[in-house]
């Protein structure tokens, strides 16, 4: 930072309340505070609020905020356009959730784009050079360490140094303008938690509340093993390690109805009867074009409502029991997002390429290959 910050008139931070960006502003900010780094002209702090994230790093997310705004710095709230956003998308326009195989839309609908349009909105208001602070770090996946060794020297970077790019943003208004540092690029996850969970809390270092986002990862037992977290009930993930590592703890034990979440993604992507399938062939009876002739589609109106139901209860379900409790409440599906889901199907929405009058994908018909041949169904 001593380095390279002098050389940027602005510093931003594109903040996920994940503990890796979490560790690296809060450390930055207090570093500023005691004199050790000279501040910059001005300081813009982007977090990305997907409306799934974990409750313990959503809750510490806006508290850390709090805090933020305490000492004059601003924190610009990213989230997905209202049609966009997660539960909206799937039960309002009827997208069926996403997996990893071939249909992953939610990581770059939910999170990346509306990170990407919101730094060029902002930065292409002001003047001067930018330095972009992420919380990256080595030893969070083999790609990503591949990646980092291949550019570590780039545009003059020393090894030591972090990870200094003179990236060129795909934009039109800051273009040229942008840097990249990653200050933590070689701490270990143990340096983390050690600012995270002792040092951060303390009044000297700035008072923060960070010692919650410790228990999204595994609270004491917390270790670079399970120190990736997904959205609550993700629907790309095999099995729900960070929430049930939440679960496990007696504080956080009232959200246990969030595992509902998964059940519903699961029922809405894998029942066929909630699901709208094409016929292979076209009005006038013909093979339709295209490779997957058959593929299966889109929710339908009442699959979208019953699910829509069944998150209310859920919601319901653990805010009842954080009032009881005395602890925090939830919030992923508001009184917005739940009045348009119910407009968008009351209006008879579809994803593009659907009408709504093809069958289910359960019901019988012949079967058409990718190549054009067909089997006749048997009856």
């Amino acid at each position: 930072m001593q380095a390279y910050g002098p050389q940027h008139d602005v510093w931003a931070f594109a903040w996920s309340g994940g503990k890796d960006s979490t560790a690296t502003l809060t450390l930055i900010i207090h570093l500023i505070r005691v004199g050790r780094l000279a501040a910059p002209k001005l300081i813009l702090v982007f977090y990305a609020d997907t409306r799934q994230e974990l409750p313990p790093l959503a809750i510490s997310a806006f508290r850390i905020m709090e805090q933020l705004a305490e000492l004059g710095i601003h924190c610009e709230v990213v989230r997905a356009p209202l049609d966009k956003r997660f539960l909206v998308y799937m039960l309002g326009r009827g997208v069926p959730p996403p997996n990893n195989r071939t249909f992953r839309w939610c990581t770059r609908q939910i999170k990346v784009d509306p990170m990407a349009d919101a730094i060029e909105a902002r930065l292409s208001e002001i003047d001067g050079n930018v330095l972009m602070i992420t919380g990256v770090r080595e030893g969070e996946s083999a790609i990503r360490d591949e990646r980092i060794r291949m550019s570590c020297g780039k545009d003059g970077a020393e090894c030591g140094q972090g990870w200094y790019q003179e990236v060129l943003p795909q934009s039109k208004g800051v273009r040229g303008r942008i840097a990249t540092l990653a200050p933590l690029l070689h701490w270990r996850v143990c340096n983390v938690w050690d600012w995270l969970r002792v040092y951060a809390p303390m009044t000297e270092y700035g008072g923060w509340a960070t010692a919650a986002i410790a228990d999204a990862y595994g609270g004491e037992e917390a270790n670079e093993i399970n120190a990736r977290t997904g959205c609550i009930g993700c629907p790309l993930a095999s099995k729900e390690l960070a929430l049930e590592t939440i679960l496990a703890m007696p504080a956080w034990s009232y959200l246990t109805p969030l595992r509902g979440l998964k059940v519903i993604y699961r029922e809405l992507r894998e029942d066929d009867s909630k699901r709208l399938k094409k016929t292979g062939r076209d009005d006038d009876g013909s093979l339709s074009s295209g490779k997957n002739k058959q593929r299966k589609g889109p929710l339908t109106f009442e699959a979208r409502l019953d699910a829509l139901e069944r998150v209310i209860d859920i919601q319901a379900s653990c805010n009842e029991a954080a009032a009881r409790l005395g602890r925090p409440s939830i919030d992923i599906l508001n009184s917005e997002e739940e009045a348009r889901i119910r407009e968008l199907i009351a209006a008879g929405t579809w994803p593009n390429g659907w009408d709504g009058d093809e069958p289910t994908a359960d019901t019988p018909m012949d079967m058409i290959f990718r190549d054009g041949s067909v089997q006749p169904l048997l009856v």
